[in-house]
């Protein structure tokens, strides 16, 4: 009310000033209709006002002059000079009662009655009064168009630029120390300036919500409903032009929530409700976000008419039933899609929803729905607070420079980092960051550029959208700046990819991208929320069989492996392959991993590789493609003989090979990693040839071998070159190894040095008799 208030005064005061010469010039030109009508006019609008703003002495006042210059333009009275004194006086005081209103102060009353009489015909001319001790306040507001606004706003981004321009320049050299302090005063100075002139474009919400009441009131009217009307946050403030953005958006929503969600009084008393509907419509700010909340108490979205009704349009209803609730609610956004049988005033043509969406999105925003059948749904309109200035970072791709929202930016990672796994699946690459998994896009591919050969890692946005997240590679971050964000040309913004350009202090035009574009003209389709991918993992969890990995293999078979036995797939280069040791190994995370594999290795620049794992071993395996994430049937053909197939299944009428994880760590796992191998101990081993020379031997053989025992360890076998010392060989059986090929004698059981097959046959031998 108290904005009201001054804003009355304001009013007030600019038509007083004008309107003192034109009572004047009127009384001079008693004929002049149109400077009649413009005082009529003016004390017809101040007794509306004093109505509203519960002022009644102005209104008395207003109310009397009115009803005179009502007999004035009847033509039941002439402007004399009597009358027009009285006038005159009536709004002097007026303007009395305005400067009282502005200050604070009292006024007193008590000559009110008297300039009322005057206006009375045959009445006293009045003498004009001064009342002692009043002075008008001086003005605290001005009004300016909003031409100009807009003026000042480009005018302040151009000295952005400039300042911005100039520093980049002064960091280019040596630059003197009065000069960079003269420089920061300046960028200080401009930042205050820039968010002065920045709070002139806010407006508070109040002017997007003041038309609602009416509106409800009509709309409810037409469909025979009662609504009540509850508005919250009206003080919020927004930029003026978000808010003639999202007067249409709001407008819809809220007239299909009385239409489609509200049911009748009839209705509301057969389901236990009050016959009155209830619709909050609320406003708060979030960080640099503006949350706009509609609420009603009706009967929420009946998913499945929204589905009959597709169904009727050709759509898979499978597919649409396949859909989690989540999904389900998704589809009131379908172009042409109308849940109401019949056409009327408000609704039922099918244009609606989708609009509503896509003009929110226009503007950064995003609408997120929560139903509760029979209860009622709360849609939340997220907006930013400003179209015109947003904290942007810079990235680079291709030799060119384009921004992003840092608003839609959760944090920005390396491609090198630890905490991050990429892994390709169907031929797509999915990003695993602290345990949450999304699909990454290469924005060099998505914007058909191509990246230079010498770049180093590439940088990892890890983007919002609303309805999920992913992950967008860029080959570096630039910078973080605040950028004046304008419209594109329209071929550019047709591309779905771009949001506005900018021209930052390099002077070269750079262009925003559209996270919520790339993420759909990628064709991601990813959920909105944690529920949804909890209802996911419920459907995914009630369906028969085992979730499998599909894969190309390098054979060209397609083969599947419990996915469970899956660490990851990663893609790794061609030298990091070697054949060593008697078996094919790879590189990975500075660690050696034996290689498996049904196809040629040799002659591959790169090679995909799963990364396999029982609790203990781990093995690679490599492979030509990952595709698909399939659920194994209950029947599976077993293989005729052991292998590295175990069987053969039917998965979408094409028979598929089940790869023998039993086979792949019993052939090619590392056995050194087993805790239950033997331990063997080397003891007399002054040369150190058994460290050198044995001991890859018996860890080949599956022997964890050691030359020193830990506390409290005891060994399964003693390899000994000597005659082992006696407390070791009370403990555990002795291998004795000897330089000369010939044994000394009947008595000797020790093992020529170099004989393989002997050695380990003893080992053998000697731990199984252990053992028993």
């Amino acid at each position: 009310m108290d904005d009201l208030v001054q804003e009355f005064i304001a009013e007030t005061r600019e038509t007083l000033e004008a309107l003192s010469g034109e009572i004047v010039a009127w009384e001079a030109h008693p004929e002049d209709r149109a400077r009649l009508d413009a005082i009529f006019r003016f004390v017809h609008t101040v007794k509306g006002s004093c109505g509203f703003l519960d002022l009644p002495r102005l209104g008395r006042l207003s109310h009397s002059a009115e009803d005179v210059l009502a007999q004035v333009r009847e033509g039941l009275r002439s402007p004399d000079r009597p009358l027009v004194n009285a006038v005159l006086a009536v709004v002097d005081r007026i303007g009395e009662l305005v400067e009282a209103i502005d200050s604070g102060t009292s006024l007193p009353d008590h000559g009110d009655e008297l300039l009322i009489a005057a206006l009375a015909k045959g009445a006293e001319e009045v003498a004009p009064t001064n009342i002692p001790g009043l002075h008008r306040a001086p003005a605290r507001s001005v009004r300016l168009g909003v031409d100009l606004l807009d003026r000042m706003m480009s005018g302040m981004s151009d000295m952005v630029l400039a300042r911005n321009e100039l520093a980049r320049r002064l960091r280019g050299g040596d630059i003197d120390p009065t000069i960079e302090a003269a420089l920061e005063r300046l960028s200080l100075t401009v930042g205050e300036m820039r968010d002065t002139v920045t709070r002139t474009r806010m407006q508070k919400i109040d002017a997007l919500f003041s038309a609602l009441p009416r509106m409800v009131r009509d709309t409810a009217a037409g469909l025979g409903k009662s609504v009540l009307l509850h508005v919250e946050g009206s003080d919020v403030e927004l930029d003026r032009e978000m808010i003639e953005m999202m007067r249409d958006p709001l407008v819809h929503i809220i007239r299909n929530s009385i239409d489609h969600g509200i049911e009748s009084p009839l209705e509301r008393r057969g389901a236990g409700k009050r016959e009155n509907g209830r619709l909050v419509v609320s406003a708060r700010q979030s960080g640099n976000q503006i949350i706009i909340e509609i609420t009603d108490d009706g009967r929420g979205i009946d998913t499945d008419k929204l589905i009959r009704k597709l169904v009727a349009n050709g759509r898979d209803e499978a597919k649409l039933r396949a859909l989690s609730e989540r999904g389900k609610l998704e589809l009131i956004f379908e172009a042409g899609l109308s849940s109401k049988d019949e056409v009327s005033d408000v609704s039922g043509r099918g244009v609606g929803m989708d609009i509503v969406r896509a003009a929110i999105e226009q503007i950064g925003g995003r609408v997120e729905l929560d139903s509760a059948p029979g209860k009622g749904l709360r849609l939340a309109i997220h907006v930013p607070l400003t179209l015109s200035i947003i904290s942007a970072i810079v990235v680079g791709a291709g030799g060119q420079r384009f921004a992003i929202s840092r608003q839609a930016i959760e944090e920005i990672v390396s491609d090198h980092g630890g905490a991050i796994r990429i892994d390709t699946v169907g031929g797509a690459q999915v990003l695993s960051l602290r345990g949450r998994r999304m699909p990454l896009l290469n924005l060099c591919e998505v914007l058909g550029i191509e990246r230079a050969a010498t770049i180093g890692p590439r940088m990892i946005s890890i983007v919002n959208v609303g309805e999920g997240s992913y992950a967008l590679a860029a080959d570096h971050v630039l910078d973080n700046e605040e950028l004046v964000i304008k419209p594109a040309s329209p071929a550019v913004m047709s591309t779905g990819v771009y949001a506005g350009q900018t021209l930052p202090d390099s002077g070269l035009p750079m262009l925003l991208l559209d996270c919520a574009g790339i993420a759909s003209i990628a064709g991601l389709n990813f959920h909105r929320d944690d529920e949804q991918n909890q209802d996911e993992l419920e459907e995914a969890e009630a369906a028969p069989g085992i979730p499998a990995l599909l894969f190309r293999d390098l054979d060209g078979a397609h083969r599947a492996v419990p996915l469970a036995a899956v660490d990851r797939v990663e893609q790794v280069e061609g030298d990091c392959v070697r054949f060593a040791a008697g078996r094919f190994r790879v590189t990975i995370d500075g660690r050696i991993l034996p290689l498996a594999a049904q196809g040629k290795i040799e002659g591959r620049a790169r090679l995909n590789v799963l990364r396999l794992k029982d609790g203990v071993n781990e093995v690679s395996y490599a492979i030509d493609e990952a595709l698909d994430i399939i659920q194994l049937p209950e029947e599976l053909v077993p293989a005729r003989e052991p292998g590295p197939v175990a069987g053969v299944a039917l998965i979408d009428g094409e028979q598929v090979e089940l790869l023998d994880i039993l086979w792949v760590f019993d052939e090619h796992a590392d056995r050194d990693c087993e805790e239950t191998a033997p331990l063997c101990l080397i003891a007399g081993d002054k040369d150190g040839w058994m460290a050198s020379f044995v001991r890859p031997l018996l860890e080949t053989a599956g022997y964890r071998v050691v030359t020193q025992l830990a506390t409290g360890e005891l060994p399964a076998v003693v390899l000994s070159s000597e005659a082992a010392p006696p407390e070791l060989a009370a403990t555990a059986p002795v291998v004795r190894l000897r330089s000369r090929r010939a044994s000394a004698g009947a008595g000797d059981d020790s093992v020529y040095r170099y004989d393989r097959a002997g050695l380990l046959s003893a080992l053998e031998a000697r731990v199984a008799g252990k053992g028993r």
